[in-house]
């Protein structure tokens, strides 16, 4: 059977445009119960009496219809095993695939999993149960109305199947058919069609069996608050908001919370280099970290700055505080926020008026019990200090205490100061190594779940060996002194190197990088699944989170010593002054003679009594890879620092038992300059060939003020930075150094560091050529080409580096502009996840270690903020806050004792003075490390002034037990009179 389908669609220019579409429906669609003996079953039966749903509502059999919202909003309560005979209709597939990608992906693996009885049944279809859209009626009003007829047709359909006289015999109770909706007008709607229909919660609570899946259901409001003052200003609606941004009254832009100082934030605007400043609870109103908000620009006579203090919001129960007290010190709070920046430069400032669209997600944190007695209602506390506390409701909360557990949000009503959420699940004991690593995959949204059977299907099998066809499209490099050099433990080799001399005196080097791109073929999924192509392999301490398959990553890609490997190889001929004669690219098969550490290829270096191919090459490289690096740094390449610390992991509890900095060798130079010329090498040539998609990656240079600080605290020592090109400022950095302080000249790199700009992916035809400048490596062009199995980036590369000699055909998604710049969107995402997770990694390992452990180190102050120093411990590569403005707090919020000790902050010079004592950057300082434990979530390694001594602020030495009485370098924080009365 044929119908018609029309609609119209308003064009750009609007005008009017009218659709009309033929629609078949057909008979012969079967509805998948065993019951029916009417329907022709295409497939086994999906709904079945085997599984039936135990409710106190419905006391008989029946199966489940679900509308859209019901899917959209209870996603967690249906992935538990507990809901089956549960009928999806197409048409709230199709609305929940358009409204929400991921949640569909969700329901999409409930429904395809058989155990569960899920029946997709396609109603748009069905003779029977199509709605056709009528006049003046809304696409919603007619998809209800659609969801309502075919309940009500399966309904009519099973009565009709359990009528016969041998089913009444039987004596079974009829099979009945039920609608699950929020809606209340849907609900009202289907009550007076005759359909049994309820809510999701209702339905939830009646199952006797599975108390505890109430904690799992999605709350807009809690009944206490239905009917409480509103605590923020209302938002806009979204016709304001568009008509707004239209007329350029509105601003949009992503709003990006401060993780130290919770009534802070900023909204990231193009027009705005550094964002819109966004201060005080009304006007950050409710936006969370990662929304896309609109933004009101205040008048300029009422733009602030960062106050750069570190605010945190020690009252979890402020709910319970009166709103007047509450707001009164919210205001003094606000007040010490804004009187930080009045000597500071102000900024763009507004205020949020509206949401354009949510970016919530699943939160890792911890469970506060309510102090309550015998109350559902507990606030959840966020491991990541940008979000917001969450309020649910749990009767779990006794076996959650300790736990890391899992959350999202529902909804943040104008009338509650947090917004509402529900419990997902525990992901297991606090402080557990495994349950820690857990936290810091999901906060950083690192894909990490096992590969699925679909990307293991694309894996070659094994014993996988090289064919003779593989050897005729490739150049043979077997016979040539071939080595790899990478960290002690690497498993993932992705590069080796060779250097031979040539019969016409000149030298010939190759880079030869893992063929990644031979295995992972274009359109075929790779990854963990979730975040599509883009992943990178992530790092944690005594932990790898692979980007592609281990049977790939640690063996048929990984360049291993003494076994053949396919290769992409770039080999140039080169002078004995490093200069490149010539270049060549091929695909190649290659058996690395031999797997070396940084330090094993150091020592055959230095050892002159080693005359084999291996060590002539090494020295060949090493040697060329000094010139290569002063010609880079003469042309303005910045020799950049980070503290970075290795671990030492023991092997079956996994906890660190030693902390140590890396070490540099020459060999880590050798390998970092010819993997640089290589990435230079290439993107040069993919940029010539495909000039409007090539994957290139560049360093965008940094605005002048953010030197600020480096060059105030370099002025302050007696060395002048110039900062007016890169290699001015390469210059300047080679002039900073002290001969009683060998550390000195590390630090100033370290410090700027801080001040450069992040380095991104893009594709070539979205900017011009000058914009290809990467300012770190003063290199006019730059891409990834010599980590594929670590990277998606590279494997981008090499496809279009393949394609460029002949050696891969092309496919249309790889020129796709379009296509490309999304990816690039997502490589940097995940690259710069990647970079936070593997720091993550370290703080919780660094806190382990220090864990009842109590030492004095001696560090240099890194750079002076004004309520705090950071300081720098050379000894462990790491750094810490030592703050100068402390409280002392006790337990159970004893009342505040403000110290006498004022610490005095210059904008000017940037210095902290108290009395006699003046903090400088760079200052040498003595500071006790421990660990502060008193924040189960938050573990702070807490530094503490030893040297130089200030009386009543430094911990005493002198005497035992002195200690104890030293001002605890805690974050400063308001108590309310609340906290006061609990003493």
């Amino acid at each position: 059977m044929q119908t018609l389908r029309e609609f119209t669609r308003k064009t750009k220019r609007g005008n009017i445009l009218k659709i009309v579409r033929e629609h078949y429906l057909r008979d012969d669609i079967g509805c998948g119960s065993e019951l029916c003996r009417e329907c022709f079953q295409n497939e086994v039966y999906q709904l079945t009496s085997q599984h039936a749903n135990k409710s106190t509502l419905f006391k008989f059999p029946h199966y489940l219809v679900l509308d859209t919202n019901v899917v959209l909003d209870q996603i967690d309560v249906l992935e538990e095993d507990v809901l089956r005979n549960v009928v999806v209709l197409t048409t709230v597939l199709n609305e929940v695939k358009h409204r929400s990608s991921a949640i569909y992906k969700r329901f999409n693996e409930i429904v395809h999993d058989r155990t569960r009885n899920f029946y997709v049944f396609v109603n748009e279809h069905h003779k029977e149960t199509y709605a056709d859209r009528e006049p003046d009626e809304t696409a919603n009003d007619r998809n209800d109305r659609a969801i309502r007829l075919a309940t009500k047709w399966y309904d009519d359909h099973l009565q009709a199947s359990q009528s016969s006289k041998e089913f009444e015999r039987s004596g079974k109770a009829a099979t009945r058919v039920v609608l699950l909706t929020d809606d209340a007008a849907n609900r009202a709607k289907a009550e007076a069609e005759g359909i049994l229909v309820t809510t999701a919660a209702e339905y939830v609570k009646s199952l006797e069996d599975f108390p505890l899946l109430m904690d799992k259901l999605s709350h807009k409001t809690f009944d206490s608050e239905k009917n409480g003052l509103p605590q923020y200003p209302p938002h806009l609606s979204m016709k304001e908001l568009l008509e707004g941004l239209r007329q350029n009254k509105l601003l949009q832009g992503t709003f990006q919370a401060s993780r130290e100082n919770y009534l802070e934030g900023t909204v990231n605007v193009e027009k705005f280099e550094k964002g819109i400043l966004i201060q005080g609870r009304e006007s950050l109103n409710r936006a969370v970290d990662g929304d896309l908000v609109a933004v009101e620009l205040l008048p300029e006579a009422e733009w602030s700055a960062p106050s750069e203090i570190v605010l945190e919001e020690k009252n979890v129960y402020a709910d319970e505080v009166p709103s007047e007290e509450r707001a009164k010190d919210e205001n003094e709070m606000l007040n010490q926020v804004r009187a930080a920046a009045l000597s500071a430069e102000r900024t763009p400032t507004g205020r949020i008026v509206g949401i354009v669209r949510r970016k919530w997600r699943q939160y890792c944190g911890i469970l506060q019990p309510s102090l309550i007695e015998d109350t559902n209602r507990h606030i959840f506390v966020p491991a990541d200090r940008k979000i917001p506390r969450i309020r649910i409701e749990t009767r779990q909360a006794a076996m959650l205490q300790n736990q890391r557990i899992i959350v999202t949000i529902d909804t943040w009503p104008r009338n509650s100061r947090y917004p509402h959420g529900h419990f997902v699940r525990s992901l297991g004991p606090l402080g557990d190594m495994a349950t820690e690593n857990e936290v810091i995959l999901l906060e950083h949204d690192v894909p990490h779940c096992k590969f699925s059977d679909e990307v293991l299907s694309f894996l070659p099998k094994m014993p996988w060996t090289i064919t003779d066809e593989d050897y005729s499209k490739r150049v043979d490099l077997r016979d040539l002194y071939i080595c790899s050099v990478d960290p002690p433990g690497c498993t993932d080799i992705d590069d080796a190197l060779h250097c031979r001399e040539l019969p016409n005196g000149n030298l010939e080097v190759g880079v030869h990088i893992a063929d990644v791109s031979h295995f992972i073929r274009p359109g075929k999924r790779t990854g963990h699944g979730g975040s599509g192509p883009g992943e990178t392999t992530v790092y944690l301490v005594g932990k790898r989170i692979d980007m592609v398959p281990e049977l790939l990553s640690s063996n048929l890609c990984s360049l291993v010593g003494g076994v053949e490997r396919f290769a992409f190889s770039c080999v140039w001929e080169v002078d004995n002054e490093a200069n490149v004669l010539s270049k060549r690219f091929h695909k190649s098969v290659i058996k690395s003679k031999r797997a070396m550490t940084y330090e094993e290829a150091q020592n055959i270096i230095d050892d002159a009594t080693q005359q084999n191919e291996i060590a002539k090459s090494l020295r060949n490289l090493n040697r060329l890879a000094k010139i290569l690096k002063k010609r880079r740094m003469d042309n303005g390449a910045l020799v950049l620092a980070s503290p970075e610390i290795r671990f030492q992991v023991d092997s079956e509890t996994h906890e660190p038992l030693e902390v140590e900095v890396k070490q540099m060798r020459e060999t880590n130079s050798m390998v970092e300059e010819f993997m640089l010329l290589a990435n230079i090498t290439v993107a040069e040539h993919i940029a010539t060939e495909f000039s409007e998609c090539a994957v290139l990656r560049r360093h965008p240079r940094p605005p002048p003020t953010n030197f600020d600080p480096l060059v105030k605290s370099a002025r302050y020592q007696g060395f002048q930075v110039d900062i007016n090109s890169g290699l001015e400022l390469s210059h300047s950095l080679d002039k900073c150094v002290k001969a009683d302080n060998p550390y000195f000249n590390t630090m100033i790199r370290i410090l700027t560091t801080r001040c450069m700009m992040q380095a991104v992916y893009f594709i070539s035809g979205s900017l011009q050529k000058e914009e290809f400048f990467h300012y770190g490596l003063a290199a006019p062009i730059y891409t990834h080409f010599t980590s594929p199995i670590r990277r998606y980036s590279d494997i981008m590369v090499h496809r279009l580096l393949a394609a460029s000699i002949g050696a891969d055909s092309t496919y249309a998604q790889l020129l796709d502009r379009k296509s490309n710049e999304e990816l690039c969107h997502n490589l940097n995402y995940r690259h710069k996840m990647a970079q936070y997770a593997g720091r993550a990694s370290v703080a919780l390992n660094t806190h382990l270690f220090f864990r009842g452990k109590e030492e004095d180190e001696e560090g240099y102050v890194l750079f002076v903020r004004k309520n705090a120093l950071q300081v720098l411990i050379p000894k462990y590569g790491l750094e810490g806050t030592l703050y100068l403005k402390s409280d002392k707090d006790g337990k159970d919020g004893v009342e505040r004792v403000k110290s006498e000790i004022v610490f005095t902050f210059n904008e000017e010079d940037h210095t902290q003075r108290c009395g006699d004592v003046v903090f400088h950057s760079f200052d040498p300082v003595t500071v006790r490390l421990s660990l502060d434990s008193s924040n189960v979530q938050h573990e702070k390694l807490i530094f503490r002034l030893v040297k130089p001594y200030i009386k009543g602020f430094s911990v005493e030495t002198t005497t035992e037990g002195t200690d104890s009485q030293a001002v605890s370098a805690a974050p400063p924080s308001k108590k309310t009179k609340k906290d006061k009365k609990k003493k």
